[in-house]
């Protein structure tokens, strides 16, 4: 499984696929998916934006099958009309990639849902987006939900007494319950969608530190953080890099139900994807049990709204 790249992706011919974030890590996940033979959907919340890239995907790739769709995952609106048209477009769908994100805004910012923003996108907005779109993942082939975590996920804490972070904001610690989050709902995805018969696979990836506009977008370019990224732009490995992990959880055959994968190299910094280390923390069951919970309290419960019960 050693230096896995773009050029070992199998066919994707006759394969459909979901991309939350039209930029960055979600554009390079598209690309090599459309030269793969993949069609694609691009999911995101600015139009231009999402023109632009898959108009500079069908000058890489002219028979590239690639159009945008609008989604804000910080509006449970915008995720349920999402779901709805493609559920008007389509009876099938084989591969979801939870991408899209937001980091370290420098504070307390709410969603249209009156969530932390962090949470709201990076977690709440693709649980539901995932639990409207299953039955579509059902009736696909060999399924597969690939959601995004970071190493980031190691410093996170899932504060069930109060998640939103109302009474302890602090971006660095939040962006990292949203990322933990994000791990421990695909582990619990696989270990439901194995203990119902969903057959659907859902496998984590994180991109170790990879050259996007995540920091320049939240923080923004005059924050600390966003000047280091400006100017030792060389310690970010490209974009194209980092979004192996999710192309191997996406499309490898080696590529596990449950697992985790991501660089392999300088503390899984950069590299080629190999199964990543998860933190203890994503393994505690009744903690994961009562992430699921709220969520689907917090989110509408589309899981139940859209998954027959086994």
């Amino acid at each position: 499984m050693s230096r896995w790249t773009s050029a070992n992706i199998p066919p994707q011919y006759g394969r459909s696929a979901v991309i939350t974030g039209p930029g960055g890590l979600g554009f390079e996940t598209a690309l090599a998916l459309a030269r793969a033979g993949a069609e694609v959907i691009l999911a995101g919340r600015n139009p231009a934006k999402g023109a632009e890239a898959a108009n500079a995907i069908r000058a890489a790739v002219p028979s590239a099958t690639i159009r945008f769709e609008r989604l804000d995952l910080a509006d449970l609106t915008s995720v349920t009309d999402f779901a709805d048209r493609l559920h008007e477009q389509r009876s099938g769908l084989d591969i979801l990639v939870n991408n899209a994100g937001v980091m370290r805004p420098p504070e307390w910012r709410a969603t249209a849902d009156g969530f932390e923003q962090q949470l709201g996108i990076n977690y709440l907005g693709h649980f539901a987006l995932t639990g409207r779109l299953m039955p579509l993942l059902m009736n696909g082939a060999r399924a597969r939900v690939v959601t995004l975590s970071s190493i980031a996920a190691r410093q996170g804490a899932i504060h069930l007494d109060d998640i939103n972070a109302q009474g302890w904001y602090d971006p660095m610690p939040v962006y990292c319950q949203s990322k933990l989050a994000c791990l421990m709902f695909s582990f619990e995805l696989e270990r439901l969608s194995m203990a119902h018969g969903w057959g659907v696979s859902s496998i984590a990836a994180h991109p170790g530190v990879s050259r996007t506009d995540l920091l320049h977008n939240a923080p923004g370019r005059r924050s600390a953080i966003g000047v280091a990224r400006s100017l030792l732009w060389f310690l970010f490995q490209p974009a194209a890099q980092g979004a192996l992990p999710s192309l191997f959880a996406a499309t490898a055959p080696q590529a596990k139900g449950g697992g985790y994968y991501g660089p392999d190299s300088l503390g899984e910094t950069r590299g080629h994807p190999v199964p990543a280390k998860i933190p203890p923390q994503a393994l505690v069951q009744t903690v994961a049990t009562r992430l699921w919970e709220m969520s689907q309290e917090l989110t509408g419960n589309p899981f139940v709204h859209t998954v027959p019960p086994a």
